[in-house]
Parts: structure tokens; C-alpha cells; sequence
């Protein structure tokens, strides 16, 4: 693949399912300063996705930054890194299932969440994954529907200038809804990973990056432009599925179904692909042993790692029941930011022999993760604090066990 293709696998990973839910909440924190969360989160999404793009092509396997922490900082960096991804993604899953509810039936969105979950681990077990034509046409029916919403809500009557603003917002409100905001660019670490599927990657992969984000960013800017103008800093934060009420407070109840139905193809896409990828990875860390070693079966006939499948739909489907769809983006944006920490850290100790990304990247990238991190819901943040030390506990006990078991 040449640039063009890998820009649109980018788009295809990143437009999606976050867009359609993350601005509410975002709204909540930052208010009319929406935009100013919305460019940090653009800055720290291209760091990480240029170190990560570096370390792909010093360590072109699988495993992300769970093998990058590993090799640059040391086992448990790497573990940390693994754990924070499959922890992270798994409440992003739960989001994405939980958007799937709000658009396709508001009444009784938990239960739909469930069942789409069930659904899409179901065709996981045979074996079926999301293919690249099946990505362009997803990609395709977004950015037409992001398009319609955007002309229909910067076109319609807007609230008064103040109410659209809304309050005064806080430093701390921007970097909380830099956070949240954080989460609609999750994907853009496949185009970083792309090394042997395009032509002259140390070329095209850096060219790729900024043009992928560059246009989800003009995307997103629109998106947040046209909300603000229809709804309103205050009716923006209450909206549970915010893209759909612009087109039935602008009256064009034709657009509402419409927007339904992306919004519900966009978040089964990314379920989908979510559930692929924290199956993985939670095989491979179940192969090193970090993660219970039953999770490691892969099925003789389909080849896929069911016990591990399986393991994350349940987790999925209970998270989706029980969540608040706000407080899994939270936790999810705290998780894989952690991630993204861990893989900045590690692409500072690549030496220029090894492709080092310019100094200035790691450092921004690695000090905009823990602070936007750190500014996220305080919920949030006890909650992926406990994780972690649980995770850690893991960590230590299986340590514990081995040093006892070797001579």
C-alpha cells in the first residue's frame, strides 16, 4: 500500500464509533473551550502514534508497547503497558457497545449493549474478522453521515453566542475533556503498526500520521463546531446520543434515522475490531504467563484464542449492563493513556541508529499522558489506580512463585 492507503486505514480506525459520545461529556468538562481539549488531545494522539511508528519499525512483531516496554524499560513496564491496554480496551468495548444502545434503542440501551456484545463474540469464535473493503465502507457511511450532521447543524437557527459557550471552563476542565476527548482518536496506532503491509515505511508510515489525524481533526473540529451551534455548551453535556439530536432540533427528522444507524454501524465496527485486539493481546500475555494460562487455547478448527474471546465477552457484556457510559470513556482514555506513556518512555531510549523520533516528540507526548491522565474524572482515576495495583499484585505474585520454583 502507498500513502493513500494507509491514510484510509488510518481514517477507518480512528473515525468511528468515539465521536458520536465523547463530546458530551467532554462538553461537561471543558464547556465552550471544547475545542482547545479537542487540539491537545490531536497533539498527544500524534506523539504517541510517531513514537509508536518508531518502536514498530525497531520491533516489527506483534504485541505493541507490551513488547516495546519490555525490551527498552524492563518486564514490568512491559507488563504494565499490556495490562493497561487490555484493561483499557475492555472499557472501551463496553463503550462502544454501550453506543451501539443509546443509538439504535435510547429506552433500553444495556440490554442492546449485551446483545451486541454476545453477537459479535459469537462471530469471533468462527473465525470471521473485519476485512479492508468491509473497512473502507464503514469509513465511507461516517464521513457521510459526519458530513450531513455538519451542514445540517452549522446551516439550522443556533442557540445565543453565550448559551453556546456556556460557562467560563477551567485549565483543568480542558485538560479533563482532552481526556475524555482522547478516546474518539483510539485507532491510530494501526497506521504506527503498518510496517509490512505498505511500500518504503520509513516513508510513508510518517507521511501517513499527520495527513490521518490532520483530516479526523478538521472532522472532529466541524462536529464540535456544528453541536455547539445547535445545542449549546449545557445541551451538548446532557445529550446522550448528541449527534443525533442536531438533526431533530434542526427539524430535519429525516437526518435523525440516518445519523441512528451510522452512529450503531460505526460503534459494531469498532467493537468488533476492539474485541479482536484485546483478545490477542490478552493471548499473548496468557503464553507469558501474566494472564491465567487457560487463555492461551486456541481453537484446532477456527484457529482463533476462544477461552480468551470468550473470557472478554463475558467481562464485556457485564461492564456493558452495569456501566455508565461516561465513566467507561473515562476509564478507558485513563488506561490507554498509561499505555501511551509506557511507549513514549520507551521510543526516548531508541538511538538514532534505531530510527529515534525527534527528541521533543517522546517528551510532549510522554508529559501530556500522565497530565491529561491525571485531569480526568477523579472517578476515573481511583478506579484505574486500583486496577493497576491489582494489576501489579498479579505481577508480583507470579514473580514470587517463580523465584520459589527455581533452584
Amino acid at each position: 500500500m502507498g500513502v493513500f492507503d494507509a491514510v484510509t486505514i488510518g481514517l477507518g480506525s480512528m473515525v468511528g464509533a468515539g465521536i458520536f459520545v465523547a463530546l458530551a461529556p467532554a462538553a461537561r468538562a471543558a464547556g465552550g473551550a471544547l475545542l482547545a481539549g479537542l487540539a491537545i488531545a490531536a497533539v498527544i494522539a500524534y506523539c504517541n502514534a510517531t513514537s509508536s511508528a518508531r518502536l514498530a519499525a525497531a520491533y516489527p512483531t506483534s504485541g505493541g508497547t507490551y513488547v516495546y516496554g519490555r525490551e527498552r524499560l524492563g518486564p514490568l513496564w512491559g507488563y504494565l503497558a499490556g495490562w493497561g491496554f487490555v484493561v483499557g480496551k475492555t472499557a472501551s468495548c463496553a463503550a462502544m457497545a454501550l453506543t451501539v444502545g443509546f443509538y439504535a434503542w435510547p429506552e433500553h440501551p444495556h440490554a442492546v449493549a449485551v446483545a451486541a456484545v454476545a453477537a459479535l463474540t459469537a462471530v469471533n469464535l468462527v473465525g470471521v474478522q473485519k476485512s479492508a473493503w468491509l473497512t473502507r465502507v464503514i469509513v465511507a457511511i461516517v464521513l457521510a453521515v459526519l458530513a450531513a450532521v455538519i451542514i445540517t447543524g452549522l446551516g439550522a437557527h443556533s442557540v445565543p453566542a453565550a448559551e453556546a459557550g456556556g460557562s467560563s471552563p477551567s485549565a483543568g476542565g480542558v485538560l479533563q475533556a482532552a481526556g475524555l476527548l482522547f478516546f474518539a482518536f483510539a485507532g491510530y496506532a494501526r497506521i504506527a503498526t503498518m510496517g509490512e503491509e505498505v511500500r518504503d515505511p520509513s516513508r510513508t508510515i510518517p507521511k501517513a500520521i499527520p495527513i490521518a489525524l490532520g483530516i479526523t481533526l478538521a472532522v472532529y473540529v466541524l462536529v464540535a463546531v456544528a453541536a455547539l451551534n445547535m445545542l449549546g455548551a449545557q445541551g451538548l453535556a446532557e445529550s446522550a446520543a448528541p449527534l443525533a439530536q442536531i438533526a431533530t432540533e434542526a427539524g430535519a427528522h429525516w437526518l435523525t434515522p440516518v445519523v441512528r444507524i451510522g452512529a450503531v454501524v460505526a460503534a459494531l465496527g469498532s467493537l468488533l475490531a476492539l474485541i479482536l485486539g484485546v483478545s490477542r493481546t490478552t493471548l499473548a500475555m496468557a503464553r507469558d504467563r501474566y494472564l491465567p494460562p487457560v487463555l492461551a487455547a486456541v481453537h484446532p478448527r477456527f484457529g482463533v484464542p476462544h477461552h480468551a474471546e470468550l473470557g472478554v465477552g463475558v467481562v464485556v457484556a457485564i461492564l456493558a449492563a452495569t456501566t455508565d457510559i461516561r465513566a467507561a470513556i473515562g476509564f478507558s482514555s485513563f488506561a490507554v493513556l498509561v499505555y501511551y506513556a509506557v511507549a513514549n518512555a520507551s521510543a526516548w531510549t531508541l538511538s538514532a541508529q534505531e530510527g529515534r523520533p525527534p527528541r521533543l516528540i517522546p517528551i510532549v507526548g510522554l508529559a501530556g499522558c500522565v497530565i491529561v491522565a491525571f485531569a480526568l474524572p477523579l472517578s476515573s482515576i481511583l478506579a484505574g489506580i486500583a486496577v493497576f495495583a491489582v494489576g501489579i499484585a498479579a505481577y508480583g505474585a507470579r514473580r514470587f512463585g517463580a523465584a520459589r520454583k527455581s533452584p
